[in-house]
């Protein structure tokens, strides 16, 4: 199977403008993100409808795709830019231009989805773990996810799902293994491009969680499991522990 890594990454941001060009250890946040996919996956481009951040991928040498600045969603930017490739892929994977550390394990838990012919769409969780702590649990703007025997998605929540009755809270974390979910997505190509059709559906709207109108409307979500965690840049401080957890890494490889 062919995999191509689309990364959106829009300069505007309501909490850090222009968080793709910032430097991290020296590097754009979108170049980081871009070496990190693609020597994973078979190709990789940029999908922006920013010059700034186009001039910058070109810079460093990597592809790049203008997009319309009217999206509604980074799905609906990445199906733009597949549409300009010229070339077919089987698999589609949505990475946010925000996730400069994600792995290649990360990335090849993805792709493993793919093997069982069922799968429409493929996602990553991190298991909770006791340390995580109940505030993390029960966080809304980390959004929870079962999963069948297959492990596949049932349902995705900003409340804390499945509800253990009858056990205390406070040990919730020691008896059930709760999912985190990791927002990386991966598309076959003509699911991507069916899903960008659909109206927004009513779970989805109700929890602000898109992934639930592709689960409405029949598509399997395989998932795929990972013991590590990406740091997603969302604001300034967010940057200033991207910075730090970088030197850890230089400091622990050239130990």
């Amino acid at each position: 199977m062919k995999f191509i890594a689309i990364i959106p990454a829009r300069y505007a941001s309501t909490r850090f403008p222009g968080k793709p060009l910032a430097l991290l250890g020296g590097k754009p946040v979108i170049r980081r993100v871009y070496e990190q996919v693609a020597g994973v996956l078979d190709d990789a481009v940029v999908a922006t409808d920013d010059e700034r951040i186009r001039d910058a991928v070109r810079a460093f040498g990597g592809r790049v795709e203008m997009t319309s600045p009217d999206h509604r969603s980074g799905t609906d930017r990445c199906w733009e830019a597949y549409c300009k490739q010229g070339r077919e892929y089987d698999v589609v994977v949505n990475v946010q231009g925000d996730e400069p550390f994600i792995r290649p394990s990360q990335l090849e838990a993805v792709k493993r989805c793919f093997d069982d012919p069922a799968t429409d769409i493929a996602t990553l969780v991190k298991p909770f773990t006791e340390a995580d702590g109940l505030a993390a649990l029960e966080n809304p703007n980390s959004p929870k996810v079962v999963l069948d025997a297959q492990s596949r998605a049932i349902y995705f929540s900003r409340s804390v799902i499945p509800y253990l009755r009858g056990v205390p809270r406070e040990e919730w974390l020691a008896r059930h293994t709760f999912y985190k979910h990791i927002g990386l997505y991966a598309f076959r190509a003509d699911v991507l491009r069916a899903v960008t059709a659909l109206p927004q559906s009513p779970l989805e709207l109700a929890e602000s969680l898109e992934q639930l109108r592709w689960l409405e409307n029949g598509y399997k979500i395989g998932v795929g499991i990972s013991e590590v965690e990406t740091i997603g840049i969302d604001t300034p401080e967010d940057l200033e522990k991207a910075e730090r957890f970088l030197d850890s890494q230089f400091i622990i490889h050239n130990s």
